[in-house]
């Protein structure tokens, strides 16, 4: 194959196996980022047939890198971490204080040095944010007290990694790679010279960055382009990653995860990330494939125990650590196990780690083929902890939310609203008053917070028939399903119809192939967004002019 068609044919093969072994993935219920991985195997140097460049796919990675940590900035969010801060904070320390420790003691056992067992420890101490993340929207959790522990969690364990990744180059020569003389004061002196230049870039983004890339952004949106404005976004994500380690020394992670923080204090950053989620979803991918490439699935022949063994690190070890952090701080079990299984896996982090302490000469080479065992074996497992944990959360729930009171509402007519999120709130608040009103909410925390504002609830998850016979919807005269999943809407309102013939039930939907099915189901009403809209634009249209009257 000609040279020049090189990136090409790394492209067009990583991302067209991507899909093929992402769709079977999909297929078979796993992470789509298992697949991603063993397309990276496929076209590795290990395995037979086709190699993509060995050259090219770093870079391409590197590309992946940047957007993933400019996605990790344009979603931190100091409000949310300050909010579960006396949890997240220390948890997720001890945390990777534990697993850290766990990983440094496998290493030992396997005769690497003190260096090696660090960043081994460290890598395997971080779990993904893709993973994680789409673990708790696909259950609705993101936004309810166990997400945002979880997402908090997971930012502090984020940021220390990015501290980590800013200081191993200044401390590897003391723990044995390449890297600034192991004296105390090539040691010292390298130690502070990376913190300066950390502290300087900082200084730099907080105090020009911030009224730079906001008032950019601005300027672009006024312009009215939409495709001005997705490519300032991504000009300012690479072009801040690529000057922080050009001209402060620090690197591409760190400069693309400030630029993604400071734009997140933009009112525009939601409309920057929707622009920019395609293109970081493409590099996300060829990041995964390049990262399978470097992984030797003959180590699975050659360590199996040491494998093993790693993936019981990331698994069990890291998950009771977490287990046993989150019920000293008294809180309920249900919380614990979320926290646990979350965490269960490790992914981007680690496999940025592993390369870093491939180059500084620290970690060895078999050490990074454990951690990518470790990932995509972990990864596989995740969905299957969160299957079982779906089974028991439920009993474990109810345990904790017994003694409720009844719903005294349910014995006469009244109205119904399933799910107390974003659209629901709004129409309980518009309820509240105007007529006896039952919510049905599945989740613990959202449960508290309407009796505090005093709705009477049904703590259950309303596609069971039981949870809708114990809000009464044979008694209701409407029913309100505010669910964001149409196929969970469509259970619930065939259940409600066949109880309740006569209600009035109206549903929320996107697409007017949802509104066909919930419809059929037996909803009365079904309302899309751009439909409601419209309609009140009209309402304020002008009305038409009367027509002259003939002399």
């Amino acid at each position: 194959m000609p040279h020049h068609t090189s990136l090409i044919a790394t492209i067009v093969a990583g991302l067209g196996l991507a899909f093929v072994f992402g769709a079977i993935a999909n297929r078979l219920r796993l992470p789509v980022l298992v697949g991603y991985l063993l397309a990276g195997v496929l076209v590795g140097p290990f395995t037979p047939g086709y190699v993509a460049d060995q050259e090219l796919a770093p870079q391409l990675a590197e590309i992946g890198v940047i957007l993933l940590m400019f996605g990790v900035g344009l979603h931190f969010s100091v409000k949310d971490l300050m909010a579960v801060r006396k949890i997240a904070i220390p948890g997720a320390i001890a945390q990777i204080a534990a697993a850290t420790v766990m990983g440094l003691g496998l290493a030992v056992m396997l005769g690497w040095s003190v260096g090696a067992g660090l960043v081994f420890g460290l890598a395997l101490s971080v779990a993904s944010t893709v993973v994680l993340l789409r673990a708790l929207q696909e259950r609705r959790l993101v936004e309810t007290d166990r997400g945002r522990i979880a997402v908090g969690w997971l930012i502090v364990e984020d940021l220390a990694m990015v501290l980590a990744l800013v200081l191993l180059p200044a401390v590897a020569g003391l723990l044995g790679g390449a890297g600034p003389p192991p004296g105390a004061g090539g040691l010292a002196g390298a130690f502070a010279l990376t913190l300066g230049k950390v502290a300087a870039f900082i200084a730099f983004m907080l105090i020009v960055g911030r009224r730079v890339i906001p008032w950019i952004l601005h300027r672009i949106a006024h312009t009215g382009s939409r495709e001005l404005f997705r490519l300032a976004v991504l000009a300012i994500a690479l072009g801040v990653a690529f000057g922080s380690a050009a001209l402060f020394g620090v690197s591409f992670a760190l400069g693309a995860f400030f630029a993604g923080m400071i734009m997140a204090e933009s009112e525009l950053s939601q409309q920057a990330a929707n622009e920019t989620l395609p293109l970081r979803d493409a590099f996300a991918v060829l990041f995964f494939v390049s990262i399978g490439m470097l992984f030797d699935p003959m180590v699975l022949m050659r360590e199996p125990l040491a494998v093993l063994a790693t993936l019981a690190i990331i698994v069990v070890g890291k998950s009771l650590a977490a287990l046993v952090i989150v019920l000293a701080f008294r809180r309920p079990m249900s919380v614990a196990l979320t926290i646990s299984a979350s965490l269960a896996q490790i992914g981007e982090f680690s496999f940025i780690l592993a390369g870093l302490g491939i180059g500084l000469k620290l970690l060895p080479p078999e050490g990074r083929d454990l951690i990518l065992a470790g990932a995509i074996l972990s990864i596989l497992l995740n969905p299957l902890l969160f299957a079982l944990l779906d089974r028991v959360l439920p009993k474990l729930i109810k345990r904790e939310t017994a003694g409720d009171a009844p719903v005294a509402a349910a014995a006469q007519p009244h109205a119904v609203l399933i799910g107390y999120g974003r659209v629901g709130k709004l129409v309980a608040q518009g309820l509240k008053g105007r007529t006896p009103l039952v919510v049905i909410e599945d989740e613990i925390e959202r449960v508290a917070e309407l009796r505090a504002a005093g709705f009477e609830v049904v703590h259950g998850n309303a596609v069971k028939r039981e949870v809708l016979v114990q809000a009464g919807v044979d008694k209701a005269t409407h029913l309100f399903v505010a669910v964001p999943n149409p196929f969970e809407s469509a259970r619930i309102i065939e259940q409600a119809r066949a109880a309740n013939p006569q209600a009035d039930i109206v549903a929320r939907a996107y697409t007017e192939v949802d509104v066909a099915l919930l419809t059929q189901m037996g909803a009365s009403v079904t309302l899309i967004g751009e439909q409601e809209i419209a309609r009140g634009m009209l309402l304020r249209a002008p009305r038409r002019a009367a027509a002259p009257t003939a002399h």
